[in-house]
C-alpha cells in the first residue's frame, strides 16, 4: 500500500485537535496550534472549541482561559460551546471566581 501524505490545513488540523480532545492530550492539542501558528495554518471556531475542551479534559482551567484571550489577538470567533468548555474547565478545578468573571466578560 503506498503512503499518502495529508495537507496539513484547517480541517485536518481541526480533526486531529479534537481527536487529543477525544484522548485526553491536551498538550499534543496545544502543541498541534503551535504547528498550525508556525505553518500559517488558519484556525477557526472549530479548532478553538476543541483545544478549549482538550484542556478541560486535561483539568487545565488557566490554558483554557489563554485560549480564549488569544482569540482576539487572532481575530477568531467564540461561540457557547467555547466559553462553555472554559466554564467547565474552570468549575472542575472550584475555580468559581474566574467563572464568574468569564461570565460577566461574556455579557
Amino acid at each position: 500500500m503506498a503512503a499518502h501524505r495529508v495537507e496539513m490545513n484547517t480541517i485536518t488540523c481541526s480533526a486531529a485537535v479534537s481527536a487529543c480532545e477525544k484522548g485526553g492530550e491536551w498538550i499534543m492539542a496545544l502543541q498541534l496550534l503551535g504547528s498550525m501558528a508556525a505553518e500559517r495554518v488558519e484556525m477557526n471556531t472549530i479548532t478553538l472549541n476543541a483545544a478549549v475542551s482538550a484542556c478541560k479534559a486535561g483539568g487545565e482551567w488557566v490554558q483554557a482561559l489563554q485560549l480564549l484571550l488569544e482569540t482576539a489577538t487572532n481575530r477568531i470567533e467564540t461561540n457557547t460551546i467555547t466559553y462553555n468548555a472554559a466554564l467547565s474547565a474552570c468549575g472542575q478545578k472550584g475555580e468559581w471566581m474566574q467563572a464568574s468573571q468569564l461570565v460577566s466578560d461574556m455579557t
